[in-house]
Order: C-alpha cells, then sequence, then structure tokens
C-alpha cells in the first residue's frame, strides 16, 4: 500500500512546478521570451558562443530541445546561429544586441519571482530547501 505521504509531495511538487512555470511564463513574455529560454540566455550570459550541445550538457537536456528553443529565440531576435569556426556540422548560439539588454531585466524577473514563491519561507529555511531539490533530482537521475 503507497503512502499518502507520497501522494501528497507528487501533488504539492507538480502543483508547485506549474505555478513557478506561469509566473515565469507572464513575466518573461513582456520581454518576447517564453519560459524556460532564461535558463539558455543564462548560459550565454555567462559565455556567449556556446554550440546547442554545450548548452544541453550544461543544462542537462537533450540538444533537440535546445536547439528548437534556439529556433524560437532567432525568431524573436535575442540570438543568431554563426557557423562553428573548426566544424561545419556545428553552430554557435551568440546573443545580440537585444539579448544581451534582457540580461538584467530577465534576472530582475526572476529574483522577484523566486522572493515571491519564498516569502512566507524563513531565509534560514530556504537553503535547506533548495539543498532538498537538489536531492530529490540526484535520486531521480539515479534510478534512470
Amino acid at each position: 500500500m503507497s503512502n499518502p505521504a507520497d501522494h501528497d509531495f507528487q501533488t504539492a511538487f507538480w502543483a508547485a512546478k506549474h505555478a513557478l512555470a506561469a509566473a515565469n511564463a507572464a513575466a518573461f513574455a513582456r520581454h518576447g521570451i517564453h519560459e524556460g529560454q532564461q535558463f539558455v540566455l543564462r548560459q550565454l550570459w555567462t559565455e556567449d558562443g556556446l554550440t546547442p550541445g554545450e548548452i544541453s550538457r550544461r543544462l542537462g537536456l537533450a540538444t533537440s530541445t535546445i536547439t528548437r528553443a534556439a529556433t524560437r529565440m532567432e525568431a524573436a531576435g535575442v540570438v543568431r546561429r554563426e557557423p562553428h569556426p573548426t566544424d561545419r556540422r556545428l553552430v554557435r548560439l551568440r546573443l545580440t544586441d537585444r539579448g544581451r539588454a534582457l540580461e538584467e531585466l530577465v534576472e530582475a524577473d526572476t529574483a522577484a519571482i523566486a522572493e515571491r514563491a519564498l516569502s512566507t519561507v524563513p531565509p534560514e529555511e530556504r537553503a535547506s530547501f533548495v539543498r532538498v531539490l537538489r536531492e530529490v533530482k540526484r535520486n531521480l537521475d539515479a534510478g534512470q
């Protein structure tokens, strides 16, 4: 027989994940980017010119997911593709001026959403909460 707390965890985690995605989507839509693309942008703000494969490895996603995101981001004018200098099969993703200009706006929105999400969580518990979320991911990754 399953533990009711297991169902509570699944339900609570699913609801929180969807609420966070909805808050991100609403905030980022103002800037013409889709929820999730902030993670791609963050990689490029740190190191411009990465390939989709490099970004996918850093984020733990399929390269095809990053390629689809890059297509949308290119259409939105935040990145451009350029040929890889040594491997003609690859492209590098480069930020446009618009993509660079979004850094402060997106990071401010991200911080505001995190603060809103954690507003009733005491500061001393926030680090523990993040640690537990990382443990959940590690545990699930280990079972693959």
